[in-house]
């Protein structure tokens, strides 16, 4: 345990470990020996440390916001962006497994529930293309940001009117493209188009119309973007990306790039 004797404190406000023996602030905390080690002169301020962590792992910040088992249910479908869900589950708090009586009201409880939630035009409609939305980015391999900006930019279509008299799944397509093109995620319509119903000419309509009619800025695509995707496609060695990066530069500098299209100019070099 850490005592007085063999750890000082820099300020007593800041609660700040030193080293007792270098005076270092910078302590590295190993949670596998539950040791406390100064890095500069290796002195062990603390062995058998307790690890009040939670008891599981994440190495991406996506899975230890999934993993967590605190705060409020984020749901992006509700105008706010907050809601709460009634579990599936018929448990209690304990674990324990709830009567049949208790199973039976819960159940209406939940039917009530996303009714009333679920209540406006509107929230039906986001509903519907969040459903979409995970159809589409579990097939095109996407990124929680990349699904979190497409809703973002569907629902200001929802709001402006844009949505009106068009398929919930090519706007919702257009609004994938348009977060890929924001964040510059290398993905083409034509790949995106290939996985919906609407086919890519309804699809390009919508996204010119979300161009034309919002306030959406699209950077102009970069051919290096897409060398990465192309290489990971054909298992290519680093250095022959890095290479084909190196053409892909010397000839926008040259100016022979203009007009052409970003991803065949990426598989050219």
């Amino acid at each position: 345990m850490i005592n007085s004797e063999n750890v000082r404190r820099k300020d007593e406000k800041a609660d700040v470990l030193i080293c007792p023996r270098c005076g270092n602030d910078r302590l590295i905390f190993d949670y596998a020996r539950g040791e406390i080690i100064c890095p500069v002169c290796g002195y062990v301020i603390s062995e058998r440390t307790i690890d009040r962590g939670p008891e599981w792992r994440a190495f991406t910040q996506e899975e230890r916001e999934r993993r967590s088992r605190i705060g409020m249910p984020l749901e992006r479908i509700t105008p706010e962006g907050l809601s709460t869900d009634i579990d599936w589950r018929s448990r209690d708090a304990s674990g324990r497994e709830l009567s049949l009586k208790r199973k039976i009201e819960m159940i209406r409880l939940r039917k009530w529930h996303i009714r009333t939630r679920m209540q406006s035009s509107i929230e039906r409609n986001l509903t519907q293309a969040t459903n979409e939305l995970e159809r589409l980015s579990s097939q095109l391999g996407l990124p929680k940001r990349i699904r979190d900006r497409a809703l973002e930019i569907y629902r200001i279509a929802l709001e402006t009117g844009l949505v009106r008299g068009r398929s919930i799944e090519s706007v919702m397509a257009a609004a994938i493209y348009a977060a890929c093109r924001e964040t510059r995620m290398p993905r083409t319509l034509d790949e995106i188009a290939r996985y919906t119903r609407a086919g890519r000419k309804d699809v390009a309509r919508c996204y010119r119309l979300l161009i034309r009619k919002s306030t959406l800025k699209m950077p102009l695509p970069n051919a290096v973007d897409f060398v990465p995707r192309i290489g990971d496609i054909l298992k290519l060695s680093a250095s022959t990306i890095r290479k084909a990066r190196e053409i892909v530069r010397l000839a926008r500098k040259k100016g022979i790039t203009a007009g052409k299209d970003p991803s065949g100019l990426a598989a050219a070099a």
